[in-house]
């Protein structure tokens, strides 16, 4: 029906099964990963999993590859990259090798940057030597309950994803893989979402994701395209402007 076409794609639900907590005096979604809540919590001792901010989900050490630790502390005041990723998921490998060439470049430009690992790996083994490959740090592999805390919280339902965090430990953007691929230079960091985007191949998961506007146009050469964008821009910008105000999602 109607309503249940509306209610997954206000959800942005994308596979099943799927649990969503809601507040029902505000409509707003409490925790987007009720599946895995259940699962990890099944007394119920958390209830009502409402979203904790990232600094109190990521409490503890955290590891180097070569053996070192630091506390989670260190994370503070850089923008952060929550890497959901493992070594067994061929699209994982490709992008850490992507990563790891951006990572350097924002370091290098002088930019306060961190990248923190949350394996999906099926051994400490494995962990182990994916993460040998990456210049940043890692919840440590044993460390089950605060990777899946992590989980959770970002409401993860593939691998790999990538979320940017601000300094203060709000979501930028849970593309990171698209932006990551896309702009290679890193001219764009941190990747503040656009209102308008041209569609490409790496970009095109989003039109899984929610309700889109696609405009086509005749032609590049002839000013078109950017004649378009001027067209769409102020209408894209009042829209996000507009749930920005009322603190949901676009």
């Amino acid at each position: 029906s109607l309503l249940q076409l509306k209610l997954w794609n206000k959800y942005r639900v994308s596979n099943i099964p799927s649990l969503i907590f809601i507040d029902a005096s505000t409509g707003k979604v409490v925790c987007r990963n009720g599946l895995l809540v259940i699962r990890d919590d099944p007394e119920g001792l958390e209830f009502p999993w409402g979203p904790k901010p990232f600094s109190e989900v990521v409490a503890g050490p955290l590891l180097r590859n070569n053996g070192q630790t630091l506390d989670s502390s260190a994370l503070e005041g850089s923008h952060v990259g929550v890497y959901f990723s493992a070594h067994w998921c061929p699209p994982c490998r490709s992008l850490t090798r992507v990563l790891v060439e951006s990572y350097r470049k924002i370091k290098e430009a002088g930019q306060k940057f961190e990248i923190l690992f949350v394996s999906a790996d099926r051994s400490e083994d494995s962990f182990k030597q994916y993460f040998s490959e990456m210049p940043w740090v890692a919840v440590p592999y044993a460390d089950e309950a605060r990777r899946s805390r992590l989980n959770r919280l970002y409401g993860i339902q593939g691998i790999p994803t990538l979320i940017v965090l601000d300094p203060q430990g709000d979501v930028i953007t849970r593309q990171g893989r698209v932006e990551v691929l896309n702009d290679v230079e890193c001219r764009e960091f941190p990747w503040h979402p656009k209102p308008v985007l041209e569609l490409t191949d790496s970009n095109a998961v989003q039109l899984n994701e929610g309700p889109c506007l696609v405009l086509f146009v005749d032609s590049e050469d002839d000013g078109e395209s950017e004649a378009a964008k001027q067209l769409i821009q102020p209408i894209a910008e009042k829209i996000i402007a507009k749930y920005k105000a009322k603190e949901e999602e676009a």
